[in-house]
């Protein structure tokens, strides 16, 4: 199966009972279809079973609709959820940002250089430092300033600009700003977000400031979900470094960005690629 091109990708989860995996792979095989790769794993604590499969359909008039009527009685009979991925979709993805660049650089330059699949049609900001960048890479930059009275507008305009631009996937790139219930109600399950690892120890302005006083030895970031609990969302990926008494606080922050920008690109890679699945307050995550 050399120079293959871009598979499709079936992913599914349903109740843990026998044969889902047969289900599975015995609709590919007597499809022709040739599975690239395949991951499963069945959660003892939830009782759930997920599987994600990469194939080549044996078919070359391939269909969803061809998929569906085929697979969907198999579905059926194990309560199956599942969603299939055509190999040319590219995720709509807005991403919004304050002040700090580190994360927006990173994913602008990995979106130009086509390693991430996705298109990113907006930039949100509620600052406007950051619309030279943007502005550089041709995507609509929207500057909505905050204040605590004007919160409900803003966010309610953040709403109706993904709607305007179709957007699948949100991703807060180190946005300096604590959502709503409402909004976080609204993202639910579709929005990325990254932080250091310094919480909760070190909270509020300076935390690496705060961290290097204590004597920290590692630092480190967590992309998330968005849910209604702040920074407590179900976890997608994670990195961390070792820090020594020889960095000062100025080394801890540049080796925390670093590590922010390559956990969000991850996350964020994880999730266009269908890699993840939320399971109630936790993830599984067939990472590559």
């Amino acid at each position: 199966m050399s120079n293959k091109q871009k598979p499709w990708i079936f992913t599914a989860s349903c109740p843990s009972i026998v044969g889902t995996v047969d289900a599975v792979t015995r609709y590919m095989a007597n499809a022709k279809n040739y599975i690239d790769e395949i991951h499963s794993f069945d959660d003892k604590v939830s009782q759930r079973f997920f599987i994600r499969v990469e194939f080549q359909p044996g078919n070359s008039d391939f269909t969803e609709a061809m998929f569906e009527a085929d697979f969907t009685a198999s579905a059926a009979e194990f309560d199956m959820q599942w969603q299939l991925t055509r190999p040319e979709h590219r995720q709509r993805v807005a991403i919004l940002v304050s002040k700090y660049d580190h994360c927006l650089n990173d994913l602008l330059y990995r979106y130009r250089t086509g390693q991430l699949n996705i298109e990113i049609p907006v930039i949100i900001s509620n600052h406007p430092d950051l619309k030279p960048l943007a502005e550089w890479h041709g995507i609509p930059y929207h500057h909505l300033p905050i204040s605590s009275e004007t919160k409900p507008e803003q966010e309610a305009e953040i709403v109706k600009l993904l709607s305007e631009y179709d957007i699948e996937l949100v991703v807060l790139a180190r946005y300096m700003q604590v959502l709503s219930p409402k909004m976080c109600e609204h993202l639910d399950g579709w929005a990325i977000n990254i932080h250091h690892s310094l919480l909760p120890g070190f909270k509020g302005a300076r935390p690496y400031h705060q961290a290097w006083e204590k004597g920290v030895k590692m630092v480190g970031a967590t992309a998330h979900y968005v849910n209604n609990d702040l920074d407590e969302g179900p976890i997608i990926a994670q990195g961390i470094q070792p820090v020594g008494h020889a960095q000062y606080p100025e080394d801890l922050i540049s080796k925390g960005q670093d590590i922010e920008r390559v956990t969000l690109f991850n996350a964020v890679r994880h999730h266009i690629e269908k890699r993840v699945f939320i399971n109630g307050s936790r993830t599984v995550v067939f990472s590559n």
